[in-house]
């Protein structure tokens, strides 16, 4: 009677173990399943990030990094005006004696002017540089305002011409920087005098500057080899 119950039990455990091993490979497979799909959800996110990165300019980096910093300046100075204190100062007894010798050893080195790359450059330096120099007159400014009230502030219908007349010290003032800026012209642009005597050995332009070069550096070894070429006794 005991070996009957025991062949009926066996049919019931084995479909209980297959019922068993069929949930843990459902189970298995969601999971899988579950996996593929934040993997494909985390490569459609990170394509479509690299996409907008892309899209940036290319110094966007640099741009990010300073309004950063600049947000930081702007909390520090809210932070020390709640307190009561001075921003610069408190800058300043932050900034280590070693970082304050780098950065003015950094200011004396730097140059402003980076030389001629473009007239459009060459342009805009020579504008910055003579509006820095304006030094407006507010004395005088008020009175005009007093003077000629909203006609002032002249409009698309407002008539200019002869309307202004500029005083005697503005216009020597504006005579004496024309001159200076015609000065300092005629010292860059000064053109070398050509010497119709000279002997012509070169071919063009390109090949005189060269010749100019090497007769600089190497003239006074070759001055005795070309005195003989001249003459005819060269060995």
């Amino acid at each position: 009677g005991s070996s009957g119950s025991e062949d009926e039990a066996r049919p019931g455990t084995a479909a209980a173990a297959a019922e068993q091993k069929r949930e843990e490979r459902l189970r298995k497979f969601r999971e899988l399943h579950m996996k593929r799909n934040e993997a494909r959800k985390l490569n459609h996110q990170e394509v479509v990030e690299e996409d907008k990165r892309l899209k940036l300019p290319a110094n966007w980096e640099a741009k990010k990094a300073r309004l950063e910093w600049e947000l930081k300046v702007e909390e520090k100075k809210k932070e020390c005006a709640a307190r009561g204190e001075d921003y610069e100062r408190v800058k300043l007894l932050e900034i280590s004696a070693e970082d304050a010798e780098r950065w003015e050893r950094k200011k004396k080195r730097k140059n402003p002017d980076l030389g001629f790359s473009d007239y459009a450059a060459a342009q805009l330096r020579q504008y910055q540089r003579l509006t820095r120099q304006i030094k407006p007159d507010l004395e005088q400014y008020e009175k005009l305002k007093e003077q000629y009230g909203e006609a002032l502030y002249p409009t698309s219908d407002s008539l200019l011409h002869g309307t202004h007349v500029p005083s005697k010290e503005g216009v020597d003032r504006m005579v004496a920087d024309l001159e200076k800026q015609i000065e300092k012209r005629d010292k860059y642009s000064r053109r070398r005098p050509y010497n119709d005597d000279a002997d012509i050995d070169y071919i063009n332009e390109r090949n005189a500057k060269f010749n100019k070069k090497a007769e600089r550096f190497y003239g006074k070894y070759t001055a005795e080899i070309k005195q003989n070429l001249e003459r005819g006794t060269a060995v």
